[in-house]
Parts: structure tokens; sequence; C-alpha cells
């Protein structure tokens, strides 16, 4: 049997940059790439050596997206969670500490749900 592992995620969002810029400032993630995309579209991608994450837009994307429509959520982990919490003025919620880490949830401007935990 293969082993295998998440390469990237591709999401929709209204402003890549400002996603991404989110991103980078929260998990230390560096910017892959970004370019013309499918259906006159564009993506900035982010992240790391192995893994990112592909921010798409185009003109038929729109936000206001609703939780569990089709993703529940993105989570994430890092070393600090109480400097992660004021990440870009965004307001957390679900502050959990249980095992086997810390986390709380937040919404970004365009209704996509992250997770961030601590497992230090």
């Amino acid at each position: 049997m293969t082993t295998g592992r998440l390469e990237h995620a591709n999401i929709s969002v209204t402003d890549p940059e400002r996603c991404a810029a989110l991103l980078r400032d929260l998990l230390g993630w560096e910017e892959r790439w970004r370019g013309p995309s499918q259906k006159y579209g564009r993506s900035v991608h982010v992240g790391g050596r192995h893994d990112y994450i592909a921010l798409y837009t185009g003109e038929h994307v729109r936000g206001g997206y609703a939780k569990g429509h089709p993703l529940n959520h993105l989570a994430f982990s890092v070393d600090d969670l109480e400097a992660a919490v004021t990440a870009h003025g965004l307001e957390p919620f679900g502050h959990d500490d249980y095992e086997p880490g810390r986390r709380f949830y937040f919404f970004d401007w365009d209704g996509i749900e992250f997770e961030v935990v601590s497992y230090e």
C-alpha cells in the first residue's frame, strides 16, 4: 500500500491577497505562486515546502458561505495560540481546552470557518 499526504487544498475566496496575508501572519507561511487560473480567475498559493492552500477567485466568486456548505472548517496547528487569537481582528469563538490540545475557531470575511489548535 502507498503512503500519502495532503498536498494542497483549493478554496474560493473574494480577496486572495487578504486571505494570503492572514495565513502568512497566522502560520508563518510563504507565498509559493500567484497567477491566472481556470475560468478566467486568479490564484495565490501560500504554504510550506510540501503543502499549501490555493486561494482562488474570479468574477463569479461571491463569498458569504454558510457553515458546512460544503466545508465544515480548515484546521491549523500553531505553537503560540494566544498570539494567533488576535490575527487580523477576526472574532474568535469556541475556545476549548481539552485533550489533546487547546483551540479556537473563527470565520474569515467570506464565512469560511477556521480552527486553530495548539498541542504545546
